[in-house]
């Protein structure tokens, strides 16, 4: 089951990726290229934050329990995703990709540019 160390890595394993703590020491946030993509609680790792195409996020919603709107975000563009043992670590790794992928879709011209130096 994904843990916050397997999660951590995986999350930094991803080009242009960083990790902070701005909104105090319990919330570890990572952004892709300054854009946050993915946030949880370092104390108690019980859920993932993570952006979802909207359309997608409702049908996450329908089909697993276990993914809710997003705890104090955009409920319309994220997703709480519990780790609760329900959900693969394949699909919690998907949507970690999924929420990369769309923060890094939505970065300025120059950003794009920079990361694609970064993926090589």
């Amino acid at each position: 089951m994904v843990n916050i160390e397997s999660f951590r890595s995986y999350c930094l394993s991803k080009p242009g990726t960083s990790e902070g703590l701005p909104f105090g020491d319990t919330t570890l946030v990572f952004k892709v290229m300054g854009k946050m993509f993915s946030l949880c609680s370092v104390d108690n790792f019980d859920f993932i934050n993570l952006k979802c195409d909207p359309e997608r996020a409702l049908e996450l919603r329908d089909q697993y329990p276990a993914i809710c709107p997003g705890y104090h975000m955009n409920k319309k563009h994220w997703n709480s995703v519990y780790i609760d043992g329900s959900l693969s670590d394949t699909l919690i790794y998907e949507l970690v990709d999924h929420s990369y992928d769309l923060v890094a879709a939505s970065l300025t011209k120059q950003l794009k540019q920079e990361l694609a130096e970064l993926k090589g």
